[in-house]
């Protein structure tokens, strides 16, 4: 026999659970209306753990309410939510003062040696890159009116990773300041290029990530959302009927994949590569490989322009960055056996140095060192070629 109680368990998510502060906590539902009778009534689902179960019945006889009265009874509703306040912005003189020092920013002067001097220059101006007063790289949020929600303030070391031995790893510039009732409000660093409606937008967690793309595939607008959590709803608003792709970093493909659902009720269209997901070796997994990682690894003119769908695999994004196939590229091994990569591959101004073939094929050196080409004499060298389709010699 089917009975129907006036209040059950609901079946659509759950809140935290009063007794053990887990979100495992199963709320009782008015079965007629769906509202919750309260907050504190429930049960908790991990019976074994916890078992907290707080009743109806309990909730009414706890607070003298009769029975009788039952059907008359308003249940509890969630208070409506509070209006934000208002973003606060960085005033413009203090970001005009930031944009310089850039040769004691490290992030840049690494960008010179990988893309050249001219691809970094139109990088730092196309994002209005600026340095801190000790040598930090600050990524500015400018939202699509061009005002300036704050500042991330991170260091960096010579081989463009950021610095391990600086706390806190990550400032803001209103912090900083010490600004008074500050109300911040993120957007996605470089929504201020989506005043160009021309291009579709790529989106990475890290703003380094997002510079370097921007040099390698300008067919993009590249946004970076500021860590694997900051992809939002609420941060993506301005992406409205805009086609995205998503490059989430190693290990996030299926995590992005879940949150690109949401964003489709958004964008025009939204797509997840898995480039980095199938690129990466087992090292670089742990090291948490991501796209700057990879497109490092190449000259940007080995980069082709986008190819047509219809000669592209079906579930290949016809915007991938992909390089050119077919093609090798040169690198030098001592009698010792140490790799020299020349790179930037166009530039040639730097060698990129790995301790051995082995240790390039097998990515077993985390952080190579990168000297500059009039430090090493490679004409006794032995001559080896990187296979661009594998990335091994």
């Amino acid at each position: 026999m089917n009975t129907s109680y006036k209040y059950q368990l609901t079946k659509r998510g759950k809140a935290i659970c009063p007794a053990c502060e887990c979100k495992t906590f199963v709320l009782y539902i008015d079965s007629t209306t769906g509202a919750p009778l309260h907050s504190t009534v429930g049960k908790c689902d991990r019976a074994d753990n916890c078992g907290h179960h707080y009743s109806p019945k309990q909730y009414f006889t706890d607070n003298n309410i009769s029975f009788e009265g039952v059907k008359n009874f308003t249940p509890y509703q969630n208070p409506s939510p509070k209006p934000q306040p208002a973003p606060s912005y960085i005033d413009a003189d203090i970001f005009k003062k930031s944009l310089q020092g850039y040769e004691n920013n490290a992030l840049i002067q690494f960008m010179h040696l990988i893309v050249g001097d001219e691809a970094t220059r139109q990088t730092v101006e196309h994002y209005h890159i600026g340095t801190s007063k000790n040598g930090g790289t600050i990524f500015w949020q400018m939202d699509t009116a061009g005002k300036i929600r704050t500042g991330k303030v991170i260091q960096y070391a010579a081989d463009g990773h950021r610095r391990k031995d600086v706390m806190p790893p990550v400032s803001w510039v209103h912090t900083i300041l010490k600004l008074p009732d500050f109300s911040l409000k993120q957007c996605l660093f470089g929504e201020h290029l989506l005043r160009d409606a021309t291009k579709p937008v790529a989106i990475v967690e890290s703003e380094k990530t997002a510079i370097i793309a921007s040099v390698y595939c300008p067919q993009f607008l590249w946004l970076a959302c500021g860590g694997s959590e900051g992809l939002n709803i609420d941060k993506c608003r301005c992406l409205k009927g805009r086609d995205v792709v998503l490059y989430p970093d190693c290990g996030m493909f299926d995590k992005w994949s879940g949150k690109a659902k949401a964003l489709r009720a958004i964008c025009k269209s939204v797509s997840v590569s898995n480039l980095i997901e199938t690129a990466a070796t087992e090292a670089e997994r742990k090291a948490g490989f991501d796209l700057s990682d990879y497109l490092v690894k190449f000259s940007t003119v080995d980069f082709s322009k986008p190819q047509t769908p219809e000669k592209k695999h079906p579930e290949q994004n016809p915007n991938e960055p992909q390089p050119e196939q077919g093609k090798q590229y040169t690198a030098y091994v001592s009698d010792a056996g140490t790799l020299y990569i020349p790179t930037p591959p166009d530039g040639r101004t730097t060698y990129t140095v790995y301790p051995s073939v082995e240790a390039y094929n097998k990515r077993l050196c985390q952080y190579p060192k990168i000297i500059p080409m009039p430090d090493v004499e490679i004409t006794e060298m032995k001559k080896v070629f990187i296979n661009l389709k594998t990335l091994t010699i």
